[in-house]
């Protein structure tokens, strides 16, 4: 866990500028003795808890500056009986909701939380219904939310607030799982409900040190609710990249696997003035070293992206760049993708992984998208597994690419031809950017400036 549990006030002043916060009005709730289910003892253990922490209930809400761009706070207070839910809690989270869609703000739940109340059962566990249709209408809104993840947070609180954010960050050290340590199975791996965990399992994107916490939400709510470009500018070739179109297939393949060609890292690095990055699917898994997607600020707008970086894409790869995709979508940003795989991954934990059914998303992400998507093919363009990522009608190339219906190799092996054909092969698919062009595949090939 972290060395000290902050307080939400703590929390707050950690990541609001100064002067700025502004705690919303809430709703009052009139209740008998000891709550709605008149559990003896409630009454005494709230106004002990807000003797303790100075508070009237689990989450304090307010707007705030953070970083120069204005949001809704929700910061969890634990030291009110645990952070937990109750019905005022959820009358606190759906007027604070309700705040940002009127006035356009993004929301920020700063969530600590063990979850739901026990003294007012199962009314305190619909008040995650309630959560998550406040959720689910800010989402349609088209306004993001970016939850931080403190110590603890589990339960209901993590299901909804914070694993139903669009992106996710966490304190090092926090503990985070569903199952909180009281009740979690007396054999479980405790490393297992870490912050660290959960990034490395594709649920959370980063882990953030406090001291840079405001740094790093201050980039995310500037670039998501700032202002995005129509398109996502198509690159210029990197130095690195031959000038000339190459002569033959085999010797399209062979500048496109060459290590000292630019790859993705290089591109992004010089396409944008700063950017973020979101990480895993959500689903169990993460691809960092295959798949980069993130949002970048280029020429003073946003641009979203998902980047192959010149290995096989894992199925979560192609999850996490379909996440990226509709989230793009949903707040009118335009997506810039890099295509360079030798293809999907297709080894036996791919299939078990479901490999198929990630490209199938990832095709549909791509199909269903609304915002204008804008691909270069940087590299190697194999099979399914770079299709995927292309945009239909929009796709270029560099002079030091290619794209094949499968590697020459594996092609020449399915026609039962001798390693001695693979060139041959390269040549009859017709590979070379310039051929891609003329088969209108490709709408053009891109130089160096």
């Amino acid at each position: 866990m972290t060395e000290r549990r902050l307080s939400a006030r703590e929390v707050v002043a950690l990541v609001a500028d100064d002067s700025t916060f502004a705690e919303l009005p809430h709703p009052a709730r009139e209740s008998g003795p000891d709550g709605p289910l008149a559990w003896q003892g409630y009454d005494a253990s709230r106004a002990r808890a807000a003797e303790r922490t100075g508070e009237q209930e689990s989450v304090v809400c307010g707007t705030a500056s953070v970083a120069g761009t204005r949001a809704v706070l929700l910061a969890f207070e634990f030291g009110f009986l645990g952070g937990s839910l109750g019905e005022r809690t959820g009358d606190r989270l759906e007027a604070a909701y309700a705040y940002a869609r009127a006035h356009r703000l993004p929301v920020v739940p700063l969530v600590a939380t063990g979850g739901s109340r026990m003294q007012e059962g199962m009314l305190a566990l619909t008040q995650l219904q309630r959560v998550a249709r406040q959720s689910a209408l800010t989402r349609e809104a088209g306004l993001p939310q970016i939850a931080v993840l403190r110590d603890p947070t589990t339960g209901g609180g993590w299901a909804t607030l914070g694993a139903g954010a669009d992106v996710i960050l966490a304190l090092p050290g926090a503990q985070v799982g569903f199952a909180g340590s009281r009740v979690r199975p007396a054999d479980a791996d405790p490393a297992a409900y870490t912050a660290e965990a959960q990034v490395a399992a594709g649920a959370v994107d980063a882990v953030v040190a406090p001291e840079e916490l405001r740094e790093a939400l201050g980039h995310w709510l500037g670039l998501l609710m700032g202002r995005p470009a129509q398109e996502a500018p198509l690159p210029s070739a990197l130095p690195g990249t031959q000038d000339q179109l190459p002569a033959t297939g085999w010797e399209a393949v062979l500048r496109a696997r060459a290590p000292q060609r630019p790859c993705a890292e290089r591109y992004l690095d010089s396409y944008f003035t700063h950017r973020v990055t979101i990480s895993g699917d959500r689903s169990g898994g993460a691809d960092p070293e295959g798949m980069l997607c993130g949002f970048g600020e280029h020429e003073g707008r946003t641009v979203a992206y998902a980047a192959q970086t010149g290995t096989a894409t894992r199925p979560a790869g192609f999850r996490t760049a379909a996440r990226l995709i509709r989230l793009a979508d949903r707040l009118d940003i335009p997506v810039l993708t890099l295509v360079d795989t030798p293809g999907a991954a297709n080894d036996a934990e791919a299939e078990r992984q479901g490999v198929g059914a990630a490209i199938a998303d990832l095709f549909g992400a791509v199909a269903a998208a609304r915002v204008p998507i804008t691909t270069l093919l940087i590299g190697e363009g194999g099979s399914g597994g770079a299709l995927a990522l292309a945009a239909p009608g929009n796709t270029w190339a560099t002079p030091d690419s290619y794209f094949s219906v499968i590697a020459p190799e594996l092609a020449a092996a399915i026609l039962k031809r001798t390693p001695q054909e693979v060139e041959k092969t390269a040549e009859q698919l017709r590979i070379r950017p310039q051929d891609l062009v003329e088969l209108g595949v490709l709408r053009g090939v891109v130089r160096r400036e």
